[in-house]
């Protein structure tokens, strides 16, 4: 094999190996990962232009935490894009937050009494977070309407709906009544 070319004997060749090594599934899923890996980070990149924003490291792993998935907090976004980076403070990645919402990336969450947390915006839906330990999960919902006549000098820009109550897991440990 020469350079990062490879014909296509090497290819198999190495696929095979891997497969006697590995198993089928366990080498297709590795491979897999790293294709959605590579496509995501493009997905990422793409996102950044298609806004305006220049493609910087801070601002591509910011964006790769969040892309993750989960509802996450500054410090965590902070925490786990530093283990990547090396340095990184919460003042750069508030700066990035802030960019990011302004052009659409990035939805902001407020949770009373405890920190913000932040997705990479999607398709509408709502919210449920639990009273006790402040988990955030999306909820597959439409967004309230009101009732006709009910604002007419209103020019209603969003609405939305949370739920609140006690994830699976503070309800497992809640005393019983």
């Amino acid at each position: 094999m020469t350079g990062w070319t490879r014909t296509p004997d090497e290819v198999d060749e190495q696929e095979v190996r891997c497969t006697q090594k590995f198993g089928p599934t366990r080498w297709r899923a590795e491979k897999m990962a790293v294709v959605e890996e590579l496509t995501g980070r493009e997905a990422v990149i793409q996102r950044l232009r298609d806004v305006g924003l220049r493609v910087t490291g801070p601002r591509l792993e910011v964006l790769t935490v969040l892309a993750a998935g989960g509802h996450l907090d500054v410090e965590a976004i902070t925490t786990t894009a530093r283990e990547r980076l090396g340095t990184l403070t919460s003042q750069a990645v508030y700066e990035m937050l802030r960019h990011f919402q302004e052009t659409g990336l990035v939805s902001k969450f407020d949770r009373p009494g405890l920190p913000a947390v932040f997705e990479i915006s999607g398709p509408a839906h709502q919210h449920a977070l639990c009273t006790v330990c402040g988990r955030v999960e999306n909820v597959s919902a439409a967004a309230p309407v009101p009732p006709r006549g009910a604002l007419p000098e209103w020019r209603v820009d969003d609405a939305e709906i949370v739920f609140k109550g006690l994830c699976p897991d503070c309800r497992a440990s809640a005393p019983t009544a």
